[in-house]
């Protein structure tokens, strides 16, 4: 293989896992299950919503939540609800909240 080719994706892959690694090394997962409590009216113990209209977040990409719980925050992304819960929360919790809720993995089966 041409020297070039291995680099051309190792660069990626190396990137990847090197942010994959900060985000776990400064979230706090027991952090992120004690803040989703207050969640869980709207969204459940573990991420699986009990509410109509309300998202499943166990499973998502933790990227995807954190970003999100940020645009509530700011008022880019708002939802009345949303946005009083994420008012308060610091860079932390978000990170914690992030990484519990990604952390949760999801089965998925057919009906019969």
């Amino acid at each position: 293989m041409p020297k070039f080719a291995a680099k051309a994706w190792f660069v990626p892959v190396l990137l990847v896992a090197a942010l994959s690694g900060w985000s776990a090394a400064h979230a706090d997962l027991q952090a992120g299950r004690q803040k989703a409590q207050m969640c869980a009216t709207c969204h459940g113990a573990v991420g699986m919503a009990t509410m109509a209209n309300t998202p499943h977040l166990a499973g998502q990409p933790e990227v995807y939540l954190s970003e999100q719980l940020k645009n509530f925050r700011s008022g880019r992304r708002v939802h009345e609800m949303m946005t009083l819960i994420a008012k308060p929360l610091t860079d932390d919790d978000i990170q914690n909240l992030a990484l519990w809720y990604s952390s949760q993995q999801i089965e998925l089966k057919e009906k019969p």
